[in-house]
């Protein structure tokens, strides 16, 4: 399972792992959101609600996130305001559930909050 995230002319592609919170997520595809920023990262409103699923308090560049206290995706370019040296710390516990695969990551930078942003299923 894979989806396109796209932003004005930005497109990435995400991987989607084996866990119940992204079939969930693959199931609500398409979705349509405004963009929040955080450091960076990237995250926005979607119409899924899960609890926690293996739980992760630091993540990795490019890893997707489900936070379920925001009913949210986050994407992750980098440390966050309360990223210690050398990690990526989300603001609380999230479940990952994929990895960027394809496209400018570091273009996330110039996103702003607002943005429309949408995701879509890569169709085999």
């Amino acid at each position: 399972m894979q989806m396109w995230l796209e932003i004005g002319t930005l497109k990435l592609k995400i991987a989607l792992n084996n866990t119940l919170t992204a079939r969930k997520v693959w199931e609500a595809l398409p979705i349509e959101s405004k963009v929040n920023t955080w450091g960076d990262e990237i995250y926005f409103d979607i119409p899924v609600e899960l609890e926690q699923e293996r739980p992760q308090e630091t993540v990795e560049i490019g890893d997707v996130a489900y936070w379920p206290p925001g009913r949210a995706l986050c994407v992750f370019f980098g440390p966050t305001p309360i990223s210690g040296p050398g990690e990526i710390r989300p603001y609380s516990p999230v479940t990952v559930i994929g990895k960027v695969v394809e496209g400018k990551l570091g273009a996330l930078k110039s996103i702003r909050d607002g943005e429309k942003v949408r995701l879509t299923r890569v169709e085999d």
